[in-house]
């Protein structure tokens, strides 16, 4: 039986890692594109956009093009930033030994 303060331990352990984590994801920027790189948005780890990069070549298409493109790369940046958290995730906790059913964060 594993001894409760070494759970205690382990999860306060857990919890720095994961805000030190989460610190560094938002400092992380993750670039989004569609339309074979004619639109490209960057996020921050905060799902915020901070850059939106539109090819010239689109300022001939349809206005509802650009949106659905535009809609696309945000998508894409989504993915990419979960993608990371998940990776991220898993490997803070890959080594740390839990009992069944446990569940993190709190």
């Amino acid at each position: 039986m594993t001894d409760l303060n070494e759970i205690m331990k382990q999860a306060k352990l857990m919890q720095e890692q994961f805000q030190k984590a989460q610190e560094e994801q938002i400092k992380t920027r993750t670039e989004g594109e569609s339309g074979a790189g004619l639109v490209r948005v960057t996020m921050n780890g905060k799902h915020d956009v901070v850059g939106v990069s539109l090819d010239d070549a689109l300022m001939n298409e349809d206005k509802a093009v650009i949106e659905d493109l535009l809609a696309a790369a945000v998508n894409d940046a989504v993915r990419k930033i979960e993608e990371k958290s998940k990776e991220s995730l898993s490997g803070m906790t890959g080594g740390m030994k839990m009992p069944d059913g446990f569940k993190f964060p709190f």
